[in-house]
């Protein structure tokens, strides 16, 4: 198992470092979604300024709290490639830096394309390359979602000092067919080579799916869900920001 990252045998085939004054509509979709679409989460995605924005070179995604008339709701921003630059396998990475707070949940993940071609999600997949909980900045979890009954594997890499709220640090994923390795600043902290893609009570398909067809790239900031938990009155909101620096995605030939 290799310890380092290492980009020998690979060439770049996207990138976007976010130079522009506004988001590349030719390689994102800004994606809209009600409160309580996925895992109980409070926010609403949107596209607005106030939650999506170029500045500086980087990408900025912001949550927003609003309290009108007593009622308190949350907009944020989800960002993916799905149909513009869709990948099978490849070394994905971005340089991010995250927001600190309870409540928080940025991720840098991989969804399938076609989620008819093995069944609908879990059963289609899912690559998590980076998710930070709000309240445990210090800690990074790589996760994959597969099969039904729904499964999943996990690693967790936890710096030894400080957190990823407080610079930028590149996370990384090398996929594979039949291996994925998480790297967070060059760094291989997971390694997955066993999974299977199958409807409950069928055959299963040839491994190595469902990892094994079109991914595409999603970046997005949820505020609250099942697994993180809501914000509460220590939640920062006037300073939270999930700032990217760069996006690449490298293949080999």
């Amino acid at each position: 198992m290799r310890d380092m990252l290492s980009y020998c045998g690979y060439t770049l085939v996207f990138e976007d470092h976010f130079d522009g004054s506004e988001l590349d509509r030719g390689r994102w979709n800004v994606e809209r979604h009600e409160p309580g679409w996925v895992n109980e989460e409070l926010q609403e995605y949107v596209d607005r300024a106030e939650n999506i924005r170029l500045e500086d070179s980087r990408l900025l995604i912001r949550p927003v709290k609003t309290v009108c008339g007593g009622t308190v709701s949350y907009t944020s921003g989800r960002i993916s490639t799905q149909y513009k630059h869709d990948f099978t396998y490849g070394l994905f990475e971005a340089r991010l830096k995250v927001p600190k707070g309870k409540g928080f949940l940025p991720a840098f993940w991989l969804m399938t394309t076609d989620e008819s071609a093995y069944g609908q999600w879990p059963v289609c997949g899912e690559i998590d390359i980076m998710e930070v909980q709000g309240h445990l900045p210090q800690t990074n979890h790589g996760t994959i979602h597969f099969g039904l009954p729904h499964r999943q594997e996990q690693g967790t890499i936890t710096l030894s000092g400080g957190d990823f709220s407080e610079d930028y640090h590149n996370f990384a994923l090398e996929w594979l067919p039949g291996v994925l390795r998480w790297y967070v600043d060059g760094r291989l902290f997971y390694e997955a080579e066993d999974w299977f893609a199958a409807r409950s009570g069928s055959a299963p398909e040839p491994f190595p799916a469902p990892f094994n067809h079109d991914m595409y790239i999603i970046l997005n900031l949820a505020v609250g869900g099942s697994w993180v938990g809501n914000p509460d009155e220590t939640t920062d909101f006037e300073n939270a920001v999930f700032a990217v620096d760069y996006v690449r995605v490298y293949q080999k030939s």
